[in-house]
């Protein structure tokens, strides 16, 4: 079986900022591994810095083959470097001198270098199978430049698989703009990628060792991620569920993949559960219930386990040793730089030094074991893990409308924080007090929900929603962080010309681009989310409605900078007072044609000097002139308002008052 050469797949999760790890590129991984003929490799960065990763690894290779007097793969770096950059200060650092093959290793790099410049690694692909997976809609041209560049890099693009959120929701068009077929949904049916085979892909365990093979960090890594239930019951407007996953399945187990996870990968702090819809399984009790099997009863702890010792163990048994090298070095040199002692810091730099474990590039598994041993009895004497609180978390969010008192105690028996409950919408409201009233009473303390706006709802209707949170959380003695979450389209809507599924840009039918992005300026100030306290509410989003909408009508500079602006309104007349007053002036003399036009302007939220022009009145341009964007000026030093901004901010008692503000979300 050793002589048999391995096929090879690559799966590459697009450079986009991602907080949760590609779940399903972690199945795959695991799918290629079981079938045993496969080698998996797992990218997600610059993809040409990829190519030249590779290609460097030839070299070495190569030139461990010309003269094995010299560990090549000691100068990895520079070889990396010079293959990059072709500046020819990396040879001297390679040190190509020291070798009696001097001319062969110089024509070695060159051609390297030249395999790479003049792209004929491009006529060469390395892969069998390349998997790319996809996630938003607004991602849309970064997932189509890496599904366009990942065509290079496989052998026959019929080979070229294309997956997830995005492909299954516009795969005419991922079509349309690659020449490639993706997949429509999940891999829930045996075969589907090889004929024959057994696996159903979407019920394997994740692969978390293809995490540690790239310098990107995911923030919500140190969890156990899975489904205990697929697909919902409602087929809301604004979802992609009902086409992600059309047919509900009422309950997946989920002991047997996170025993497997502990075994292989060391044990995880949290339970992330992305379920669309769990409180419609007819199961629920049993899926609480094995919760709590796997350790996440209510008030359960963590304890970390020795992370050194897992990746050295999985790196010396061959596990992954791309992820492994990567984990053993990194681990160790963290540790080294988190030394205080300086004769600790000392002797360990020394292992570090001996075995050439400073850099990763040169890493080798060998020497990573050997360091291993000698830094352990270090890395023990000061690994005292504490025990934490685990948390519970169903990410998507819970139905309100399907909540009863019972449902609302099973799930306060586990470790559950935040519970998050939907409430997209004002007219769920009775439905959504009842949960939250029900389960602040079993002792729920903590909630989270997304409020989804700009879909069909009125801008009154967001400040409705968070101040019923607000209240809520006095009235409750809970805590209900509110993340407002604009609405974006899905697909292309056959009514408009433009499609607004790849962008940012939809402006839903009640709302406009002003409102929009005084919403978020809004959310600017308090990091994105509502929590509690009712006069920091108030502060931020108005008193009452007819206040939210004054100021949403305000300019953005004035929101962002609030209390920078209300201190100018006493300094030199630019501030939100002599805006209303500019405001009010207008709104009295126009008659309403004119006035519906200033407003239009306004809500367009684009104030050129052409737009301003275009209104022959001066108390318009008055008016207008406040809406300019201020944050240049504020920033680039030598402005006035640079120079403002350094006295305001020299002021302590004003200081704390804002630092007071900010803690407060």
């Amino acid at each position: 079986m050793s002589n048999i050469t391995k096929k090879k797949v690559l799966l590459i999760e697009p450079n986009y900022k991602n907080k949760f790890p590609p779940i399903g590129l972690m199945k795959l991984s695991t799918y290629y591994k079981n079938l045993g003929n496969w080698e998996v490799v797992f990218y997600k960065g610059d993809l040409k810095a990829f190519v030249i990763e590779r290609i460097t690894e030839k070299c070495v290779e190569m030139l461990n083959t010309i003269d094995k007097t010299i560990d090549w793969s000691l100068k990895k770096d520079y070889i990396y470097e010079y293959i990059k950059t072709r500046k020819k200060e990396y040879i001297s650092e390679i040190g190509i001198d020291q070798s009696d093959y001097a001319f062969l290793i110089r024509g070695q790099l060159n051609d390297f270098k030249d395999y790479y410049w003049k792209g004929a690694w491009k006529d060469n692909p390395e892969w069998d199978r390349v998997g790319v997976t996809t996630l938003f809609t607004f991602y849309w041209d970064i997932t189509i430049e890496t599904i366009n560049f990942a065509k290079l890099l496989v052998k026959d693009k019929k080979d070229l698989m294309v997956g997830g959120v995005l492909a299954s929701i516009q795969p005419k068009e991922i079509e349309a703009a690659t020449g490639i077929k993706p997949y429509v949904g999940i891999l829930n049916i045996p075969g589907q990628l090889d004929k024959g085979d057994k696996q159903i892909i979407d019920e394997l365990p994740l692969d978390y060792s293809i995490l540690d093979e790239i310098e990107y960090k995911y923030p919500m890594a140190n969890a156990f991620y899975g489904y205990m239930s697929r697909g919902c019951i409602r087929h809301c407007p604004f979802c992609a569920v009902p086409i992600l996953e059309p047919v509900y399945n009422s309950y997946i187990e989920l002991s047997d993949r996170v025993n497997k996870t502990r075994a292989d990968f060391g044990d995880q702090k949290d339970l992330l559960l992305m379920d669309n819809n769990v409180l419609a399984s007819d199961h629920f009790e049993e899926i609480i219930q094995e919760i709590k099997d796997c350790g996440f009863e209510k008030c359960a702890k963590y304890i970390q386990p020795n992370a050194l010792d897992i990746a050295a163990r999985n790196l010396n048994y061959g596990i992954n040793d791309r992820a492994y090298i990567r984990k053993t070095q990194s681990i160790i040199k963290s540790f080294y730089d988190s030394l205080k002692d300086e004769q600790e810091s000392f002797e360990v730099y020394k292992i570090l030094d001996k075995y050439h474990i400073k850099k990763l590039l040169t890493s080798k598994k060998d020497n990573l074991l050997k360091a291993y041993k000698e830094v352990k009895p270090y890395y023990d004497k000061h690994f005292k893990p504490v025990p934490r609180q685990r948390y519970v978390d169903f990410n998507q969010g819970v139905d309100a409308r399907l909540f009863t008192e019972e449902k609302a105690r099973l799930l306060a028996s586990i470790a559950i924080r935040p519970l998050r409950i939907a409430f997209d919408d004002i007219r769920t409201l009775p439905s959504y007090e009842k949960a939250i009233r029900w389960s602040a009473q079993a002792g729920i303390k903590h909630f989270s929900n997304y409020l989804l706006y700009n879909f069909k709802d009125k801008p009154e209707d967001l400040y409705k929603r968070l101040e019923i949170n607000v209240k809520m959380c006095d009235e409750l003695n809970v805590n209900i962080y509110s993340f407002p979450m604009k609405y974006h389209p899905l697909r292309k809507d056959s009514d408009s010309n433009y499609d607004y599924s790849h962008n940012r840009d939809y402006i839903g039918i009640n709302w406009n681009r002003k409102y929009i992005r005084a919403v978020q300026a809004i959310l600017n100030s308090t990091k994105g989310q509502i929590g509690r306290g009712q006069s920091f509410f108030y502060e931020a989003f108005g008193n009452n409605e007819d206040e939210y909408i004054d100021l949403l009508e305000m300019p953005d500079s004035f929101i962002l900078y609030r209390f920078f602006f209300k201190w100018l309104d006493n300094i030199n007349g630019l501030g939100p007072t002599h805006w209303r007053h500019a405001w009010n002036k207008c709104k009295s003399k126009l008659n309403s044609e004119e006035w519906s036009k200033v407003l239009d302007a306004i809500h367009n939220n684009v104030f050129t000097s052409d737009v301003i022009e275009r209104f022959p009145d001066e108390d318009v341009h008055t008016l207008l002139s406040y809406y300019k964007n201020f944050r240049n000026e504020i920033s680039t030093p030598g402005t006035e308002l640079y120079e403002l901004k350094k006295d305001y901010d020299s002021h302590p008692i004003i200081e704390l008052r804002r630092k007071k503000y900010h803690e407060n979300y």
